[in-house]
């Protein structure tokens, strides 16, 4: 019988690694446990204990400080894929890091001993046309952190090459270092779009990454702006988050064609007036085509959110005779470095998102939290306050 997802597991794993010389213990592994949640591929999630695995070469051994529970993590564990990436074996989850560097391997110069670290989590190969063109988000190769085979940073210590790790100044909490991944998301989409000083924009959905891409938008300069939700908690959160938009309750009884009228009439009555871009968070269907019928003639709807593999109702003709630029995106690529500079330098202010916190050892909670949006949260991380002197 399966285990409940409430069950405490106790049992070890043996993690897949890129080098045989992370297979080997790191040298300080026998003072300390690491606790590690993982997914199953009977849609399980469990607390057990991980090996501390020494870094190879270009590797650094971090000591996990904070992490961030993403969507993603969530629709891993209960409907064991997204796309074409499943979950075939046990799995730690994880992907919004930051830590401590505890170790560096042969090779490594960038980070030393000490350093606080935001981590970046994916980890594209360096030889393919997405790589060798600028586009490395896009390598077919990519071995993400939090994604099976590949674990995540739920876990007190994480092996992770050390081209993919960034110092954080001083003054920046782990927790910001944390939010770093999912702002990366929003800069690569506003990095597409032609978000400008003064133009209207609309956000779908206030959840965590529709909530940072509200933020990048007023940093920015865009105004007016407006954000969509079915939830009028979370449409209340984003008034005291950025007070100067205006929200918009999605109607579920009315068409996205009459929805659509409805958030452009909070911008005015004239096409001009209408908002230039629109950026859709959530991956709903519905709430694509709203999209579509709220941005104006020639203007852009940037898909930020995941969605089903197939959407079926895209009104295509009012989207070509429009001339409507419909564009999506991969994650990120190149975004760390201006995300810190971001944050550190108080073009934005991110902390209110963090909701809740839990240590290490209550990740499952986390997890579960996380999983109905009716109790409130927003961005859920887990923490390992312990001290580790290693």
């Amino acid at each position: 019988m399966a285990p409940s997802v409430l069950e405490p597991q106790h049992e070890s794993i043996t993690l897949p690694s890129k080098s045989q010389t992370a297979a080997k213990p790191a040298s300080g592994a026998s003072q300390f446990n690491n606790p590690s949640l993982q997914v199953t591929a009977d849609h399980q999630i469990k607390l057990v204990e991980a090996p501390i695995l020494k870094p190879g070469t270009g590797e650094v051994l971090l000591h996990v400080k904070a992490t961030g529970i993403c969507g993603s993590d969530v629709h891993f564990w209960k409907s064991g894929a997204i796309g074409t990436l499943t979950v075939d074996g046990d799995c730690i989850l994880g992907h919004e890091g930051a830590g401590i560097v505890l170790e560096v391997g042969d090779g490594v110069t960038n980070v030393k001993k000490g350093d606080r670290v935001a981590i970046e989590p994916q980890v594209p190969c360096g030889a393919c046309f997405s790589c060798t063109s600028g586009r490395a988000n896009l390598c077919p190769d990519v071995q993400f952190a939090g994604v099976y085979p590949y674990h995540g940073s739920l876990q007190r210590f994480k092996v992770h090459p050390a081209r993919w790790v960034y110092k954080l100044p001083d003054h920046m909490t782990f927790a910001q270092g944390a939010l770093l991944e999912p702002l990366s998301v929003v800069m690569h989409a506003l990095s597409r779009t032609h978000l400008s000083l003064g133009r209207g924009a609309v956000i779908c959905g206030a959840g965590p990454i529709g909530l940072i891409a509200l933020a990048c938008s007023r940093a920015s300069g865009a105004h007016p702006l407006v954000i969509t939700d079915l939830e009028p908690k979370r449409l209340a959160f984003a008034k005291k988050f950025v007070p100067s938009c205006q929200t918009y309750q999605i109607d579920t009884s009315k068409s996205p064609e009459e929805n659509a009228k409805g958030i452009r009439k909070l911008f005015g009555d004239d096409e001009y007036d209408a908002p230039r871009t629109v950026l859709e968070c959530t991956g709903v269907e519905s709430s694509v085509v709203t999209a579509t019928f709220t941005v104006r003639t020639g203007g852009d709807v940037m898909v930020i959110g995941v969605g089903k593999d197939v959407m079926n109702n895209l009104p295509f003709m009012h989207i070509s005779l429009s001339e409507i630029n419909l564009k999506f995106i991969n994650r990120y690529t190149d975004t760390w470095p201006a995300g810190i500079s971001a944050l550190s330098g108080g073009i934005l202010d991110l902390d209110m998102l963090v909701t809740h916190t839990f240590p290490l050892e209550e990740a499952k909670e986390a997890m579960q939290l996380c999983s109905d949006v009716t109790k409130g949260s927003i961005k859920v991380q887990v923490v390992d306050n312990v001290d580790v002197e290693w």
